[in-house]
């Protein structure tokens, strides 16, 4: 039998260590399917800092989360062994060493077979996590949802931010952007050719407007159709949810999806081959009764439901 979160009727859920889900907090590996990694940086930041303590708020706000999921018919550690990893090193304000600490640390993880569901910190992290996916699995595919494309060159003049890594990962042959797809971008921008990037780059974008449009399940179909059967990163940034439904986050913007619209996007995406995940930019400073930590714990749990989906067949 799997590793599967602390039996509630002999463990009130106010009561223990907090890990995500209440999950036995592990580094062995052996027996492991997939794995809840804190990654604490957040000095990538260019607007709000803070999303250091995101690791933290997420696993308090998943602590009422039970293990069968009624939308997806599935009981997750039916067939998932799952584990809370803790948090990996970082070296708060140097992000090249804080990255290189990340690329170590998740690395064994992948060539043990186990899916990472990193937990930021800031966005700037998933350069990392990239660069220890694809030593293992090689270029992959992005479903990239966010407010934000993330694609920048710079900001300052420093080439490593929140606000770029999509772009150097681009750059360093992490992903495939044949294979790649940005959802919900809005908000005000620089100028008119912010959004042009996406199609320079070779990457599908579909903006929180055409979201609508087109509806969550039709989104969803289009993110499965072109992420293919390859090896996927899934990156979920909370600021892609409407900021009256996750207000503690670094960089809010008004007019996104609400927390019902999300769940319903997210349990369209069954099949996509995800060999890591990540949700970033909690920032529980600027939360209101734990909602944005909440959310954010209810999008892994539905990514944790898709890959126990998976492995049933």
């Amino acid at each position: 039998m799997g590793y599967r979160p602390a039996d509630a009727m002999a463990f009130p859920r106010f009561e223990g260590i907090s890990t995500f889900m209440r999950l036995p907090y592990v580094q062995d590996l052996q027996g492991v399917d997939a794995a809840i990694v804190g990654i604490p940086f957040d000095t990538g930041a260019t607007y709000r800092a803070g999303a250091r303590f995101g690791p933290q708020a997420v696993r308090n706000g998943s602590r009422l989360l039970r293990p069968y999921n009624p939308g997806l018919k599935v009981e997750i550690f039916e067939h998932l062994s799952v584990i809370d990893y803790g948090d990996l090193p970082v070296v708060p304000g140097f992000i090249q060493e804080s990255y290189d600490k990340i690329v170590e640390g998740l690395e064994p993880v992948h060539r043990a077979g186990v899916v990472p569901i990193g937990v930021g910190g800031d966005h700037s992290i998933v350069l990392a996590e990239l660069r220890a996916a694809a030593a293992v699995h090689g270029p992959l595919g992005l479903a990239h949802f966010d407010s934000h494309s993330d694609t920048w060159d710079a900001y300052w003049g420093q080439r490593y931010t929140h606000g770029t890594p999509f772009l150097r990962a681009i750059e360093e042959g992490l992903l495939d952007p044949a294979r790649s797809i940005q959802v919900g971008m809005r908000g005000s921008l620089y100028d008119a050719g912010d959004l042009q990037e996406a199609d320079r780059l070779g990457l599908e974008m579909i903006a929180t407007d055409e979201l609508f449009d087109l509806g969550m399940d039709a989104t969803a179909e289009r993110v499965r159709r072109r992420t293919g059967d390859g090896p996927t990163f899934v990156s979920f940034d909370i600021d892609f949810v409407d900021p009256s439904f996750a207000p503690g986050t670094g960089t809010p913007e008004i007019a996104g999806p609400s927390t019902r619209e999300v769940i319903r996007l997210l349990r369209g995406l069954r099949g996509v081959n995800a060999v890591a995940l990540d949700v970033v930019e909690v920032l529980p400073a600027y939360d209101v009764a734990e909602i944005t930590a909440m959310t954010a714990a209810n999008v892994i749990f539905e990514f944790l439901s898709l890959l126990a989906l998976r492995r049933a067949g």
